[in-house]
């Protein structure tokens, strides 16, 4: 996998355990992982959780960023918080998307980052 454009020395493999611990520490819903390597060039992977309430989506993005500081990643942008509906973090190689259940199903970014592959659930890993 390469490496993280923020910090040369982490890798994405690492930054993606970071992502998932904060995730699951914070006990987001419906982890998934997309790799997207080859159909784009803004990252490797894509992860989608959901959160409980805006106050909980909320919760999670900022533990992802506090994580990826600690690996050595600042996160090049942050999106979404005010509202709280569909937080986006990204650090470089992996962006992580958190989201209400009904905005992550009216968008449904799994869906749409797996078209075409062969077999959606290959490509869409659930975390957990």
């Amino acid at each position: 996998m390469s490496t993280a454009r923020t910090n040369k020395s982490v890798t994405t493999a690492t930054l993606r355990k970071h992502v998932i611990d904060a995730l699951e520490g914070l006990k987001a819903k419906d982890i998934r992982e997309i790799d997207v390597r080859g159909k784009t060039s803004i990252a490797d992977l894509l992860v989608i959780a959901s959160g409980t309430s805006a106050r909980h989506v909320k919760s999670i993005a900022n533990e992802v960023s506090t994580f990826a500081k600690k690996a050595g990643v600042m996160p090049l942008g942050v999106e979404g918080e005010v509202e709280g509906e569909w937080v986006l973090v990204d650090l470089g190689d992996v962006i992580v998307h958190v989201m209400l259940p009904r905005i992550r199903e009216f968008y449904g970014l799994e869906r749409l980052w797996t078209v075409g592959d062969n077999g959606h659930e290959a490509n869409a890993v659930q975390v957990g």
